[in-house]
This record gives C-alpha cells, sequence and structure tokens, in this order.
C-alpha cells in the first residue's frame, strides 16, 4: 500500500469499473478516485463498492464527493470500503470528525480561481487538492495564486493535466502529488492504457528530477 501524499502521489480520478482499476494499479499509479457527485462519471454506490473491494490493499481508494450534505457523505462512506474522502465544496469540523472516527484521510479540493483559496484552514486536513473551476473538464488553468501562499499539508494538483503536461505542472507548481481524469481516457469515463501508462511514468520521472534539483 502507498503512503499517503508522499512525494510522487500519483491519483488517476474517474475510474469507473474494475478493469480500469486494476489497469491503473498495475501502472504504479499510487490512488485511484470513485467520483460519487454529479458527473459524467459518476459510480453508483454499488459499483463503487465493487471497485473498491477489488483493489483493497493495492493502491489507495478515494471517494469524491462535491456539494453533497453530510449525512449524503457519511452514508457513502459507511458502505463503501475506502482510505481517502476528497471533498469539493463546504467542509464542516462536524463532518471532519465523523470521518476521522472511521479512521478516514482527507482531502479538501480548492478552486485555486476562488476566494476559499485563500481563507481555508488546511490545519484539519490531510492535504489540499488545487483544482480549476470546473473540476473534471480537462481545462487547464493559472498556478500563478499557488505561489501566493503557503500550504501546511501535501498540495495535490489537478486541472487539466494529461501524459505532455504533466511533468511541466510537476515543476512549475513542486506539488507533492498530482491528480488526473479527463487527460488519461480514451472517450468518457474509460481509461486508456497507453494514456495512464505515459502519465504515471513522466509524473514519476519529474517527481525523481525534481528531487535531485
Amino acid at each position: 500500500m502507498p503512503r499517503p501524499f508522499e512525494r510522487g502521489f500519483v491519483k488517476v480520478c474517474g475510474v469507473t469499473t474494475v478493469s480500469d482499476a486494476k489497469m491503473v494499479a498495475s501502472t504504479g499509479a499510487s490512488a485511484l478516485g470513485l467520483i460519487l457527485a454529479a458527473s459524467p462519471r459518476r459510480v453508483t454506490i454499488d459499483q463503487a463498492r465493487e471497485i473498491a473491494l477489488a483493489m483493497e490493499g493495492e493502491l489507495l481508494r478515494c471517494a469524491v464527493f462535491r456539494d453533497e450534505e453530510d449525512e449524503f457523505i457519511l452514508e457513502h462512506v459507511r458502505a463503501l470500503d475506502v482510505d481517502v474522502v476528497q471533498v469539493h465544496g463546504s467542509l464542516n469540523s462536524a463532518l471532519v470528525e465523523r470521518l476521522r472516527e472511521r479512521s478516514l484521510l482527507i482531502v479538501k479540493a480548492l478552486d485555486i480561481e476562488g476566494s476559499e483559496f485563500s481563507d481555508f484552514d488546511e490545519s484539519s486536513v490531510d492535504a489540499v487538492l488545487i483544482d480549476g473551476p470546473r473540476p473534471g473538464s480537462g481545462v487547464t488553468h493559472s498556478w500563478d495564486r499557488l505561489h501566493e501562499r503557503r500550504f501546511s499539508v501535501p498540495v495535490i494538483a489537478a486541472g487539466g493535466l494529461n501524459p505532455t503536461n504533466v511533468a511541466d505542472v510537476i515543476n512549475a507548481t513542486r506539488a507533492r502529488g498530482v491528480d488526473c481524469a479527463s487527460g488519461v481516457e480514451r472517450r468518457l469515463g474509460q481509461k486508456d492504457r497507453d494514456l495512464v501508462e505515459a502519465y504515471v511514468t513522466h509524473a514519476h520521472q519529474a517527481f525523481a528530477d525534481c528531487d535531485v534539483s
């Protein structure tokens, strides 16, 4: 099992099948994301459970939520065997406490163009994921604001990443990890082995080069 959020963390999000999950694990990725929010890559709770069970001990399994009520999130994590909860939208102390009771790691997603990017207190979470205003869209964004503040927890870079630009993003942000969904797909919701392998390989090489420099 990979250590969570160590430098070199590479996540593939929007996995929708067990076969894609196994392929992602075989490439050396650190984590996969199961989207339980409104998204064209959304999986049902039964699909998420099947994937999570199949990948137990292989890599970190992350349940992704966006703008859901606390009880919706808690109901789903009670039904799933996952390691990480990623929250887009509000995250209150009561929800954090309930997730910690289940020994779950917590990632807070922040829109780099939003006010929460500057205001969020990251002390209660394990990592922050810095994304654009349209998660999962494949649209790139500027990283300039990331140089305006330092985070006390690991930063995961996301938003328009793909095999051809992931190394540039790592070099530009010095993030501890990266996350990608549409940039490694052959079609919506279906991952492409060649693209996933290239993304993971280029990311690992860029992290290694950053460590040396």
